[in-house]
């Protein structure tokens, strides 16, 4: 399988951009008070998406031996993944005031992205790395 990377890296990645976009485009139709956004094929779809995603990422942990729990990129991106399907269930459907559904969208998204850099970066502190790379003393004192 390991021969098979590089193409399964860049499914993964179109799966990534393919999950946001849909997110994006549910959440803000859904602050719209857009029918289409919780329709069964849409949801499906996205199911889909995300399920081949999944699949992807647990294809390249297998090749690169590289797991969650044991690197602390990976962790944080488990970890991230947990908040962003909370904050996207709440943007979506379960947020009952569009002022809710909202934030929730927002925080969705910025998780998201979050965890795209987190990803880029192979560090669990993302965009935020060249920060704290720069100013190790400033982040040594808030901690």
């Amino acid at each position: 399988m390991a021969e098979f990377y590089l193409q399964i890296r860049i499914a993964h990645v179109i799966l990534v951009c393919c999950s946001g976009t849909l997110f994006a485009a549910r959440g803000l139709a859904a602050i719209a008070g857009a029918a289409w956004a919780n329709h069964v094929a849409v949801r499906w779809l996205s199911y889909t998406i995300d399920t081949c995603l999944l699949t992807a990422a647990l294809m390249l942990v297998t090749i690169l031996h590289q797991y969650p729990f044991v690197q602390a990129w990976l962790t944080t991106k488990v970890l991230l993944l947990v908040v962003y399907i909370v904050l996207g269930s709440y943007a979506l459907r379960r947020a009952r005031t569009r002022r809710t559904r909202l934030v929730a969208y927002v925080a969705a998204l910025l998780v998201f992205l979050f965890i795209a850099s987190v990803a880029w970066r192979h560090d669990p502190r993302g965009i935020f790395a060249a920060y704290c790379d720069r100013h190790p003393v400033l982040v040594a004192r808030s901690a």
